[in-house]
């Protein structure tokens, strides 16, 4: 059972969303060889300001 963990910075819309969690779901069932109900799409947003690589504080 594949699950797919997706972290975006906020700002897309639901439609954006949908549609990513479907292209990911055909590719992942493409590849790993999964049935599409078997697989679970997770997207995140993140908003800015909770991102701090090497310390430092992203921004879009």
């Amino acid at each position: 059972m594949p699950f797919v963990k997706i972290d975006l910075f906020e700002g897309r819309s639901e439609a954006q969303k949908i549609e990513l969690a479907r292209e990911v779901t055909e590719v992942v069932s493409r590849i790993a060889n999964a049935p599409k109900e078997a697989i679970h799409v997770f997207i995140n947003d993140l908003p800015e300001g909770s991102y701090y690589p090497h310390g430092e504080i992203k921004r879009k």
